[in-house]
């Protein structure tokens, strides 16, 4: 899920903060368990009218799962990988989730990793700064998922794990029709899929029992024929698809049109029903893949900079302010080097590309344009988001969780004083919400989205805000506009995403828009640069040969 989640690239591209101030990511496995999280942690939070009991949860354990297994094997495959004779320099393009974690998997291959970051800060699409108040804002609203077996991997690997916040097994909904109402899909602690089944039957507010009988029945085949059924649904949109089982209107209506805004930031009759299959397999499949866990603090230190530690740690690099200008290749079409945008070059044995795709697009030497592998990335386009956040004079009633708003303009939202211990505060609340669709919105004024966002906060807080300031008062905002952010998640996009390996022999691809399983997520982000460094491991671990006679070997491009 990309809202919650749900990214990888060395700049956002096109990104802006705004700011208004109103007054005021074949082996044995080794089979380790992992320590569990201390007990539930409690903290009370006071305001005059009323008290918020905030609690975490127990780390769930998702070790003993199947995927989180084969990505541990994955680890373990990459460390134990035959020493290169002469490790390699590798000239890594973005300090996204996916450059990192190139960069992470590279010097556990043995490698010598140089990132380049073109920014000051890391993260890509996690990426977050500090207003004069310090208090941090960010590109997104971040949720990590027990369906995420990379990144759970990743925590552990890096002796992290106590950061994530995790939350109770639920899922929350806003009811549009019944204001300051919410209605939740509680988990009980059984096996999956019983647990989603049971917190599926028992919710009777948002769905009836003639519509949860069809949508079951329409899920059938993605539960009986698995992965091949759902990635031949990639030509429908979500709309679509629900036409075609025969699952009534109003169950795109009450939840998958927020799914869909959460998971890719449009609504159903744009995005491919593939998008969602996959994240309902993962939550029906998996007794924790719906539970969700905030990041303690921001990402770029919390997630990106122990990363980053453990890299230079390690002898790899990372510098920031180095933009790339263009790719300056060889005769035979190979990279010969990087050229920055400080009119410094940077040459390597090996190069990849972790930049958002429309980066990638921009900066493709022509004579790549013309191979089908490079030309089919067209079709892959960045969708436009917008962050919003929102500190306001007093403390909200509000939930210890992500909620789903189901409004036209909201997608999810959290009272981030609440949900995260860094931006934890007793006395007022800090709402973090994701403005989508924002196609319409992203040229408009602060003013404008702010306006827009306070008349749908009224309907979800009609006891606390109104539209017009009379009641919670702004003591400030921020928003936070990218207009080209993860991929538009569209039908038929699933044979346009290129592998990590790719024509070039000097060069590779990571990026949640590369091909890994978990589409345009934090998952598939992270993912896709131990795919790419698992890839050139098994490329030039045991080889002979430096990439550069390799490349001086093969015919130039045409």
């Amino acid at each position: 899920m990309q809202a919650a989640a749900v990214c990888s690239s060395a700049a956002v591209a096109g990104s802006s903060a705004s700011q208004q101030r109103r007054h005021g990511f074949s082996a044995a496995l080794r089979g380790a368990q992992l320590q569990q999280a201390a007990g539930r942690g409690a903290r009370r939070t006071a305001s005059s009218a009323l008290k918020v009991e905030a609690r975490d949860f127990p780390k769930p354990e998702f070790e003993v799962e199947k995927t989180f297994l084969e990505m541990q094997a994955i680890s373990d495959a990459i460390k134990a990988a035959p020493r290169p004779k002469n490790p390699l320099t590798v000239v890594i393009a973005g300090a996204g989730l996916a450059g990192l974690s190139t960069a992470k998997y590279l010097v556990d291959a043995g490698h010598k990793p140089i990132i380049l970051e073109s920014r000051d800060v890391l993260g890509g699409k996690v990426a977050a700064w500090k207003d004069e108040d310090g208090d941090w804002y960010e590109t997104g609203l971040h949720i990590f998922f027990g369906a995420y077996p990379n990144l759970m991997n990743l925590f552990k690997e890096l002796d992290i794990e106590e950061r994530l916040q995790w939350k109770e097994h639920s899922m929350i909904f806003a009811m549009p029709d019944s204001p300051g109402e919410f209605s939740r899909f509680d988990f009980p602690d059984l096996p999956a899929p019983l647990n989603g089944i049971i917190a599926i039957l028992r919710n009777n507010q948002m769905l009836t029992w003639p519509e949860k009988i069809r949508f079951a029945l329409g899920l059938l085949p993605a539960i009986v024929f698995g992965q091949p059924y759902v990635e031949a649904q990639d030509d429908k949109t979500v709309t679509e698809w629900m036409r075609q089982q025969g699952v009534p209107d109003r169950v795109n209506d009450e939840v998958f049109i927020a799914m869909a805004k959460a998971l890719n930031f449009i609504d159903p009759d744009e995005l491919s029903m593939i998008c969602v299959l996959i994240a309902l397999n993962r939550f029906l499949q998996e007794k924790h893949g719906s539970k969700m866990a905030f990041l303690d603090g921001a990402p770029p230190e919390r997630l990106c900079q122990p990363i980053v530690d453990y890299v230079t740690a390690r002898g790899g690099e990372v510098r920031m302010k180095s933009g790339i200008k263009n790719i300056e290749l060889n005769e035979d079409g190979s990279v010969k080097q990087y050229n920055l945008l400080t009119g410094e070059s940077i040459t390597a044995d090996l190069y990849v590309s972790a930049m958002p795709v429309d980066i990638v697009k921009k900066l493709m030497p022509e004579p790549w344009g013309r191979m089908d592998f490079f030309s089919r990335l067209d079709k892959l386009v960045g969708v436009p988001v917008i962050n919003i956040h929102i500190w306001f004079d007093r403390k909200l009633s509000t939930v210890d969780h992500l909620l789903f708003s189901r409004s036209p303009l909201l997608s999810v939202y959290a009272d981030m004083s609440v949900t995260c211990k860094e931006y934890y505060d007793p006395n007022k609340s800090m709402l973090e919400l994701v403005f989508a669709p924002a196609e319409k919105w992203i040229g408009r004024s602060d003013e404008d989205i702010i306006a827009a966002t306070m008349g749908e906060l009224e309907r979800l807080f009609p006891g606390e805000i109104a539209a017009d300031g009379s009641k919670a008062r702004i003591l400030k905002y921020k928003v936070v506009k990218t207009p080209l952010s993860v991929y538009k998640t569209v039908p038929e996009c699933e044979p346009c995403r290129p592998t990590q390996r790719t024509p070039i022999r000097n060069f590779y691809l990571a990026g949640d828009y590369t091909k890994q399983r978990y589409l345009a997520s934090m998952e598939g982000a992270t993912f896709s640069g131990k795919l790419c460094a698992q890839a050139i491991a098994e490329d030039w671990n045991t080889s002979s040969v430096k990439p550069s006679q390799a490349a001086a070997k093969e015919p130039a491009l045409a």
